[in-house]
């Protein structure tokens, strides 16, 4: 425990004890003239305290008092705190147009009037004033001294120039010169517009010189007379002019990235103007400093000095036992009651420091305490404002959860916590949280209007139409990419029920060849015998050959050898025959049989000749008087 303000310990406690120690070393006035047996019998009897006692008793309420003025504390860590401003030139139109009375008490007035306000309410922002009409003047440059800064504002008028005209031209390359803290330069003009349509020439000098321009219109659209200081109106041509409020100035504001508002009789302009220029503009860090937090233990002391204070000054006697009123107990508990006590005295501090934190900018640090503060409290409007420091943070979740804990009475507030949660949802920036943004925009909505969360819930509404269409596409790709995969296997089996279908018909085309191999063998002697008939025709067809080429095959193999293996196969056929004949076959098979055997000789004498086949001649007798168109059979 340390204290802030040791001073007071150091002079003010010892003069404490020396006021009290004359005080009880003083003897009464009454002892000066009567003894003290006297004094016994004069005084009246009472069993309450005695003077030494409440005096003793007194002083340790003042030495109580003192401690508690000297503010004991303890630490309890360190805060960072940052200093951050904004730049704010205002540039005031000061032609002989703003002495047009259709706003009260003129447009000049009004529009003093209107930046008095702002410069009132820019405490912690640099602010600098420019006059102009046809040439552009410097009031004051940028300035924390706003007083001073309102002091010369307020003695601006129509006479401080000469030159007569309204250029905003000019006025912009004065603003181009001013020193800044920040790349961009923030301008709010106060003007009724002048006469120019065309503001092309001025909106690209500005966005070439990054000016974000502001312009609050002063004046009304049905216009007013010009009144001079004689009370005559300024003529053109001998006709009165009427100067209206020319609104084309808005084109100046909106395409370099301000805002343009029309003046109206109450400050909401002035402070709708104030919140745009500062949500939108740079701030620049001036001063980051670390300060030391402490629990301040001042109010025990107090507690303390005032329930001694209540016991001096009562008639309470010694002895005998007396009821305390209620009151008096009521008022001793809630001394003591650390929690409630403690919590009741600790508001405002630990407050003000959340929403200093807030403002500068500390918002992790801003909604621990606002949070810590709304647990112990119990404050609806406590947890709102830790949803707000969280939600600044871009904690999303986190200020979802405070702000669903927020049981806020008022409608209107409640309608912003709603639009504010829609936010947090809409930050999350998936299409679940998209639509519970769009429930929440819809109900705060129905609380109350508001433009803003109109233009959100539109917003919202686009973006869940637009991821429809994309899931629809997404869908229809799918189901392609679906359809193209079940073509390919359908084509693929399609293939493979072909190649297996061609295998089976290449197999029962192998097994027809194959029965039709087994039906050609010479299974019985019918069959052998139509194959020599095959034989001796083709045998017939080459005995016309070349005789040289028959000897070249005579030469190579023994025709006696082929000659006996003949022999034996007719015999083979002979016994067949036989027991065929056994068996009961027809005169009609013998037959055959008997001439298959003429043939066969007929074969023998013919391959005998000179021919070219795959069978050698089994003698060497010629054939005289050979038929060359004799057949075999």
């Amino acid at each position: 425990m340390i204290f802030l303000h040791p001073e007071f310990l150091y002079y003010m406690l010892p003069v404490l004890i020396v006021l009290f120690g004359f005080l009880l070393t003083q003897k009464e006035s009454q002892e000066h003239y009567f003894s003290q047996d006297v004094m016994d019998k004069l005084r009246v009897s009472a069993n309450s305290l005695t003077l030494k006692a409440r005096n003793a008793l007194f002083f340790l309420v003042g030495v109580l008092l003192i401690v508690a003025l000297a503010e004991p504390v303890i630490e309890n860590g360190t805060i960072k705190v940052k200093s951050s401003s904004a730049d704010i030139i205002i540039a005031l139109d000061i032609s002989d147009s703003m002495l047009a009375q259709d706003v009260y008490p003129d447009r000049l007035g009004l529009a003093k009037k209107k930046a008095l306000y702002l410069l009132q309410k820019a405490t912690k922002d640099r602010v600098g004033v420019i006059a102009f009409a046809k040439n552009s003047y410097l009031v004051s440059p940028l300035s924390f001294d706003n007083r001073a800064v309102s002091f010369l504002l307020s003695k601006l008028d129509t006479t401080s120039i000469t030159q007569k005209g309204t250029n905003f031209l000019t006025m912009l390359k004065t603003v181009a010169k001013s020193d800044t803290n920040t790349d961009k330069k923030y301008l709010l003009i106060l003007s009724d517009g002048g006469d120019e349509n065309d503001f092309s020439r001025e909106i690209a000098y500005a966005k070439k010189n990054s000016i974000v321009v502001y312009v609050l219109g002063m004046g009304t659209e049905a216009g007013a007379p010009i009144k001079q200081e004689d009370g005559s109106f300024i003529k053109y041509d001998g006709d009165i002019i009427i100067s209206s409020l020319n609104e084309a100035i808005s084109k100046l504001a909106i395409e370099t990235g301000g805002t343009y508002i029309q003046n109206t009789t109450s400050s909401k302009d002035i402070k709708t103007m104030l919140k745009e220029i500062i949500d939108n503009s740079e701030h620049k860090e001036l001063k980051s400093q670390e300060i030391q937090r402490y629990i301040a233990l001042f109010y025990y002391p107090i507690a303390l000095a005032l329930i001694i204070l209540l016991i001096a000054l009562s008639s309470i006697s010694l002895k005998k036992k007396y009821n305390l009123p209620a009151s008096v107990f009521v008022l001793f508990v809630l001394m003591l009651s650390s929690t409630p006590s403690e919590a009741g005295l600790l508001d405002f501090m630990q407050l003000k420091d959340a929403k200093k934190l807030y403002d500068t900018q500390d918002y992790n640090a801003s909604g621990k305490l606002y949070e810590e503060y709304a647990k112990q409290s119990n404050s609806p409007q406590a947890y709102y404002d830790a949803g707000n420091a969280y939600y600044k943070e871009k904690n999303y979740l986190k200020a979802l959860s405070l702000y669903s804990q927020a049981k806020l009475q008022d409608k209107y507030q409640v309608a912003k916590k709603l639009s504010n949660m829609g936010n947090a949802f809409v930050r999350l920036g998936t299409k679940n949280t998209l639509e519970k943004a769009l429930k929440y925009y819809e109900q705060s909505l129905k609380i109350k209007e508001n433009k803003e969360t109109r233009e959100d819930l539109e917003a919202v509404k686009k973006a869940l139409e637009k991821e429809k269409e994309k899931s629809k596409k997404n869908k229809k790709e799918k189901n392609k990419e679906k359809d193209k995969e079940t073509k390919e296997r359908k084509t693929d089996e399609q293939g493979d029920n072909q190649d297996k279908a061609d295998k089976t018909k290449n197999k029962n085309k192998n097994s027809k060849k194959e029965d039709k191999t087994k039906k050609n063998k010479p299974n019985d002697n019918s069959k052998s015998d139509d194959k020599k008939q095959d034989n001796n025709k083709k045998s017939d067809e080459k005995a016309d050959g070349d005789e040289k080429n028959q000897k070249d095959q005579n030469k190579g193999g023994d025709t006696k050898q082929q000659a006996k293996e003949i022999k034996d196969k007719t015999k083979k056929e002979e016994t067949k025959d036989k027991n065929k004949d056994k068996n009961g076959n027809s005169q009609a098979e013998k037959s055959k049989k008997e001439m298959s055997k003429a043939e066969e000789d007929k074969w023998i004498n013919k391959l005998n000749s000179h021919q070219n086949t795959y069978l050698y001649r089994l003698n060497e007798q010629t054939i005289e008087n050979e038929d060359k168109n004799e057949k075999p059979w």
